[in-house]
């Protein structure tokens, strides 16, 4: 080889070994100034959570936390990680089988029945699950008319499950799959939760598989710090296909929130709920998470400040319980009357603002485990412990009307406190007609009251007495007085609460509708003026009712709040404040009729006469009511305040086939006693840099 072309071709290797040597020192200077971290995130992905907000506490009057909240932890899968790895159908197959053993409930929305032959669930769902089932179909081009059969099959073929599954097994893969496939960019969902509120055990065992993409939430669960007031307090859960749509959707709630279903947890939804954060979350292909941060930060709901007293609250649960327990035990005679007593409730309300000190309904039931005992709780048609007799049970009053009658009577039928009727034990003006009722003492005792006037009537509940007034007012003057006094009107709180229904022309024409009964007769008047014909009242109203009485016709509004405050106590986000609803004028004369009447009947000789020792004078009226089935004993009631003179306290009280208002007197005193005992009793209690 010729001397030059040796030289050329030494010239060409050179500049060849220094381009090499150029690129290798690039290729260094590059792979040196990237980090570790940056050739992870080259290989990761971002993806967005929400983070749910921690819902406010529950608390008493007296700063009781009754409710508040626990950490918990979900599990979740990340299919970004998941198919990353080698075998992700082997991984969750071994997933879904630990879940089982441990008793992990596997959460999904596959629109599908668990067993065959498989029908669609969509119903179920409602709209937006089933928006993003469509969507599903339309990204697989399966056509929308196809059967859930044979739509099963086609997605275990197509992600290739082993044939040697069972059909449990092949379902829960398949609605695993489900879930992760509706998790495509184009879609506005979270993270798939696979699972909620595991347990610290249970995570452990799930966590030892290593399965890419499975990782750990935490949120939060409540948890109850008292058995009572389960009715009042009521439940919270995830919200279903028809709440979303038309409550919460508009709010920015996500689709999987917890939100309030009864009670309390419901009617204050829009305080307890917070506001929800965002969570940014880095991950590698292989599930590390590299990095974390919010983008926006949850923010806790207000803390609830109600109006009850748990100390009041407990002993009108207890005492109310062991009444209708003594009475099943015992009745309240030798005939046995009461010993079929069911269920009843108990309504405590401060006079002077329309606040509910207590509100007790039995049978009750414990919150911490209502989920659990749900079936036996709903399948329990004797004694319904699900009911919450204190808002949404219909009784009539019995007796404890009268006092309508004897306003009705002065105020508008000029009859006076001292007009006296002759009770004779049966009433027998209507007795050619075939209508003859009878003064409850002369049926079960044969003999009469005597000459009564309105006073004494009240102290003695002489049914003659009241009929004959009563016969002298108009139905319409009466359903007006009945009316004012909160007797079968919504009152005002914040619950859902049942209406009731009073005895007047409306009602009989609606019950009667199309038939030769639906219009007023004298019968109906009768029976009305003692509480009994179609008058249908919540314990709530009764409740109401005696409070307005004790405020000689001033009705307030019912709440169940005191306050609301920022999650931290540092912020007032609401008070309630006392508002009139309704006033009833009343004369100097029947203020004193009332109050003579109503303090006999807790005296000596007065129906309520438990009351006659007790240390504070007590205004009371008792009631026996009849209702459906005559085969049970009667119905009792029972509405007393106190002080008679100074008016601070009301309750109610109903039991169902309880017999004899009377003696219901014990639980009001022992609420009394509680009341009266307490220091500085309503006066909320605040702690060191807490919003006053």
């Amino acid at each position: 080889m010729p001397r030059r072309i040796r030289m050329r071709v030494g010239a060409l290797l050179v500049l060849i070994a220094l381009m090499m040597g150029l690129f290798t020192i690039r290729i260094y200077k590059l792979q040196s100034a990237m980090t570790e971290e940056a050739i992870q995130e080259a290989n990761s992905i971002y993806y967005y959570t929400t983070v749910p907000a921690a819902r406010g506490q529950i608390l008493d009057r007296n700063g009781t936390v009754l409710v508040t909240n626990r950490a918990s932890y979900n599990l979740a899968l990340i299919g970004y990680a998941l198919f990353n790895g080698p075998t992700p159908n082997e991984s969750l197959l071994e997933l879904v089988r630990t879940c089982q053993e441990l008793g992990i409930e596997i959460e999904h929305h596959l629109p599908v029945s668990e067993t065959r032959p498989y029908q669609y669930t969509l119903d179920d769902l409602g709209e937006p699950w089933t928006t993003y089932f469509r969507w599903f179909l339309d990204k697989r081009s399966i056509d929308s008319d196809v059967n859930a059969g044979t739509f099963m099959n086609n997605l275990r073929r197509s992600y290739n499950l082993p044939e040697d599954l069972s059909d449990e097994e092949a379902y829960l893969l398949t609605a695993i799959r489900y879930e992760l496939a509706l998790r495509d960019k184009d879609m506005p969902l979270d993270n798939y939760v696979l699972a909620q509120d595991v347990t610290a055990a249970q995570l452990a065992a799930v966590m030892e598989l290593s399965i890419p993409g499975l990782v750990v939430e935490t949120s939060t669960v409540r948890e109850y710090n008292t058995k009572y007031a389960a009715h009042l307090l009521g439940q919270t859960g995830q919200m279903d296909a028809d709440e979303y749509q038309n409550l919460y959707k508009d709010q920015g709630y996500a689709m999987n929130a917890i939100v309030g279903k009864e009670g309390v947890e419901l009617a204050f939804e829009q305080y307890l709920h917070g506001q929800d954060g965002r969570m940014k979350t880095l991950m590698t292909s292989t599930g590390e998470v590299l990095d974390q941060e919010y983008v926006t930060t949850p923010v806790p709901g207000g803390n609830v400040e109600l109006s009850i007293d748990l100390n009041l609250q407990i002993v009108a649960e207890d005492a109310l319980a062991e009444k209708i327990l003594y009475l099943r035990e015992n009745g309240v005679n030798e005939q046995g009357d009461g010993s079929d007593a069911k269920g009843g409730a108990v309504v405590v309300m401060d006079v002077n603002a329309g606040e509910v000190l207590a509100s007790a309904s039995y049978p009750t039931y414990d919150l911490s485990t209502y989920r659990q005992n749900y079936n036996m709780l709903a399948a329990d048609e004797t004694y319904k412990p699900l009911i919450n007799r204190v808002l949404n049970a219909q009784y009539p009053p019995g007796s404890i009307y009268k006092m309508v009658t004897a306003i009705t009577a002065m105020e508008f039928a000029n009859v006076s406190r001292y007009f006296q009727v002759l009770d004779e034990g049966a009433y027998t003006k209507y007795q050619e007609e075939g209508y003859a009722p009878a003064c409850h003492i002369f049926r079960s005792k044969g003999y009469t009251h005597g000459l009564e006037n309105m006073m004494d009537a009240l102290r003695d509940s002489c049914n003659y007495y009241f009929y004959e007034v009563g016969l002298k007012c108009s139905i319409d003057d009466m359903d007006y007085v009945a009316a004012k006094l909160g007797l079968g009107e919504p009152t005002g709180v914040e619950l859902i609460e049942y209406a009731g229904q009073r005895a007047n022309r409306a009602t009989k024409f609606s019950v009667w509708a199309g038939t030769n009964q639906a219009g007023w007769v004298t019968g109906d008047m009768l029976q009305a003026a003692i509480g009994q014909s179609l008058n249908q009242f919540t314990p709530l109203q009764m409740g109401v009712y005696v409070s307005t009485l004790a405020n000689e016709g001033v009705r307030y509004r019912t709440t169940f709040l005191r306050r609301v405050v920022s999650w931290d106590f540092q912020e007032l986000l609401l008070e309630s404040q006392p508002e009139i609803a309704d006033t009833l004028e009343l004369s100097d004369e029947t203020k004193a009729m009332l109050y003579e009447g109503m303090t006999a009947a807790a005296g000596i000789n007065g129906t309520a006469n438990k009351f006659a020792d007790y240390p504070i004078k007590v205004a009371a009226k008792t009631g026996t009511a009849q209702h459906g089935d005559l085969s049970e004993s009667d119905n009792a009631s029972l509405v007393c305040y106190a002080p008679a003179d100074d008016p601070q306290i009301a309750i109610a009280i109903y039991v169902e086939n309880g017999a004899q208002g009377g003696q219901l007197a014990d639980i009001a005193m022992k609420i009394m006693d509680t009341y009266f005992s307490q220091a500085g009793k309503y006066e909320t209690v605040y702690g060191e840099n807490e919003v006053r």
